[in-house]
């Protein structure tokens, strides 16, 4: 599995240590044994070879040799040696640790290394980038009377990477969090999908005119006179101008897209910036059950000159993906949904490690993290190529 991430070297790994340095330490300088690089660094290469816990997380620096110890800027012993960090230090650091911080350092970092991967393979073309905005509850985060953790995130749609992602509390916070998630992103030419939750005109409005991106948004009933307008459109006498079909998890699904110009149909729409109308109708027959059939409506900012029916239908279906390439994998792979751990801002850490490991592997060519991760684990040196960590004299980090 790891001769498929291709060569490991500077032109396509960035180095993840500076990034990482940024992130300030919370603890009191009395006492520190590890700096807050090191106890970062271990976790992310546990990450990477598919630490799900605290404990693992622990276990993977117990079983690490000293040379990549050292390279971890775990400090020596007077004695020579060098200890690795227990679980309850661990856990302490990423309790008291800034999310928005680790969250920032590590999305920076994804956002470079999908450039520098990029650059690195000058043969391939450049499509416009496509930005899923999701959210995702932690289940086991809850306790006792508080509750569950729930996070908003800024994914490409391919290969998936989490570019940002903050805490919103719960789910009907993510609207008001739409735009301090995407602000700090280069988001010029770029589109970004969500659902209806986000299809918002006061945030699409800032969207298009403060960020220069474009948008594809679903549009159901809470946005009734939108809504109303696209289920009007003659969508009968346009004719099918994609299809495509799969077979998977158990069922078949056709999926059939028309689009429409708005300026030509309506003279205007309830939605700001918004040039084609589309209609996606999707039929899915599962194994042994009746057949179902849905319509789902959505309008984007792209005009027809600027994107096709199957580029529309890629990204609307990309966005859907997003379950499977992204939280699928945190839940099964990670078992993120059976983490308990649920104090301070340890969650949301965690969160964003399993985010690094999946947008890390994925962009240097992983499609099945399971089986990296394993490989990795056996091989743990190989978690400091991926991640572009380089020996560094005995140090003890920033």
């Amino acid at each position: 599995m790891l001769e498929k991430l291709g060569p490991l070297d500077a032109d396509r790994i960035a180095d993840l240590c500076p990034y990482l340095a940024s992130v300030p330490d919370p603890r009191s300088r009395r006492g520190r044994w590890y700096s807050l690089v090191s106890i970062l660094l271990v976790c992310a290469c546990a990450a990477v070879s598919g630490a799900k816990s605290l404990d693992e997380i622990a276990e993977f620096a117990e079983r690490a040799t000293n040379t990549l110890l050292a390279t971890l800027r775990i400090r020596r012993h007077l004695l020579g040696w060098r200890r690795s960090p227990k679980p309850v230090t661990i856990g302490r650091v990423l309790m008291a640790v800034d999310g928005d911080a680790l969250d920032q350092a590590v999305g920076a970092y994804l956002a470079d290394q999908h450039r520098k991967s990029a650059c690195a393979d000058a043969s391939a073309a450049r499509p416009r980038r496509v930005i899923a905005v999701d959210g995702k509850a932690l289940k086991g985060s809850a306790h006792l009377a508080a509750p569950r953790r729930h996070l908003l995130a800024a994914v490409t749609h391919h290969p998936v990477a989490t570019l940002a992602q903050v805490e919103v509390g719960a789910k009907t916070n993510e609207t008001r969090h739409f735009k301090p998630l995407l602000a700090p992103l280069h988001l010029a030419d770029a589109v970004v999908t969500f659902d209806a939750l986000h299809s918002v005109k006061a945030n699409i409005t800032w969207l298009v005119e403060t960020k220069k991106a474009h948008y594809i948004a679903v549009i159901k009933t809470n946005q009734p006179t939108a809504y109303a307008q696209l289920a009007a459109l003659p969508w009968t006498s346009i004719t099918v101008q994609h299809t495509a079909s799969a077979t998977a998890h158990g069922r078949r699904e056709s999926r059939s897209i028309k689009t429409c110009s708005i300026a030509d149909s309506l003279g205007g729409i309830a939605f700001p910036h918004a040039r084609l109308a589309i209609r996606v109708h999707r039929r899915r027959k599962p194994t042994g059950k009746p057949e179902s059939r849905e319509s789902v409506y959505a309008v984007t900012s792209l005009d027809i000159h600027q994107t096709s029916p199957a580029g529309l239908a890629t990204a609307i279906r990309g966005h859907w993906g997003i379950e499977n390439s992204s939280h699928y994998i945190r839940d099964v792979t990670f078992a993120e949904d059976a983490s308990t751990v649920h104090t301070g801002n340890a969650p949301r850490a965690m969160a964003t490690f399993r985010n690094l490991a999946i947008g890390t592997l994925k962009i240097l060519g992983a499609d099945n993290i399971a089986k990296t991760t394993r490989a990795i684990r056996h091989e743990p040196e190989r978690a400091l190529a991926i991640l572009g960590i380089t020996n560094n004299p005995d140090t003890h980090g920033t």
